[in-house]
């Protein structure tokens, strides 16, 4: 299916960021900017930095140095709960669900931030907290229809194959209605067909909702078919950046990352 994307103006920048622990240095002066309505790749080798650059983003890890810029807003630090109310949604590397409660509890959870009424309303479930709970279950009843998983909405989530697991992730993330999407390996440890609807959903969530994506991934193949650019990361440093054609033919990321020699075919 071919999608036709309208890139916007620049949504998230992130300038000179360096990040150390201790005397390891994870990230050295990386910046890069995010433009509306893209599908942007993170890449490279293991321990270059890649999910630290997301835990960066979504203020897990607080950067000793540079900034980062996000809907006009610049800071150095911030707290994840911060990054989720201003709409930065995130799934993670290892899935982190509650196994014990079932699909649609799990992605009423990506709801939280959205919740306005307090413990006491939400406790009795009436009035103005029975209301406002209706229409979060709206949402989300939204998102398992946009996933495919109405057949799995009670099902507890610890019984489900990974693949789905993984989709049930990408939900929670999808409920909290969020500007930008972090993905991080999306696909790792899925089969070939599990991948190819982890792509449609992630083109579709970037086409149908307006969604910005950020995403790692280590699928060379995935990267070059979805990616409107892509930045590739060593050692913490910042080696390329570029469309997905000019990353694959940069000789640097070919030496360094892709495995091709000079004068080889790809």
């Amino acid at each position: 299916m071919t999608y036709e994307r309208t890139i916007g103006d620049t949504i998230l920048a992130v300038d000179q960021i360096s990040l150390s622990f201790g005397g390891v240095r994870a990230l050295s002066d990386i910046s890069f900017s995010v433009r509306q309505h893209e599908v942007f790749a993170i890449i490279g080798p293991n321990g270059a930095g890649k999910s630290s650059m997301l835990n960066c983003i979504n203020g897990f890890y607080h950067p000793q140095k540079g900034t980062i810029t996000f809907k006009g807003k610049t800071r150095r630090q911030v707290r994840p709960s911060e990054a989720a109310r201003d709409g930065i949604a995130r799934t993670f590397q290892n899935i982190a669900l509650f196994s014990g409660m079932s699909t649609l509890d799990n992605i009423m959870t990506g709801r939280n931030t959205k919740m306005n009424k307090g413990l006491f309303w939400q406790a009795i479930r009436l009035g103005p907290a029975e209301k406002e709970e209706m229409e979060h279950r709206a949402v989300v009843e939204r998102v398992i229809d946009f996933l495919e998983i109405e057949a799995i909405r009670k099902t507890a989530v610890g019984t489900l194959p990974y693949g789905l697991q993984k989709r049930v992730e990408l939900g929670r993330a999808l409920a909290a209605e969020p500007d930008l999407l972090l993905l991080d390996e999306p696909m790792a440890g899925m089969n070939l067909e599990e991948k190819q609807d982890m792509c449609r959903f992630i083109l579709d969530v970037n086409d149908e909702f307006g969604t910005t994506i950020v995403l790692i991934e280590h699928d060379m193949g995935v990267v070059m078919d979805i990616s409107d650019r892509v930045v590739v990361l060593d050692y913490g440093k910042k080696l390329a950046e570029g469309t997905p054609d000019e990353v694959r033919t940069n000789q640097d990321v070919i030496d360094a990352y892709l495995g091709v020699s000079h004068g080889e075919d790809e």
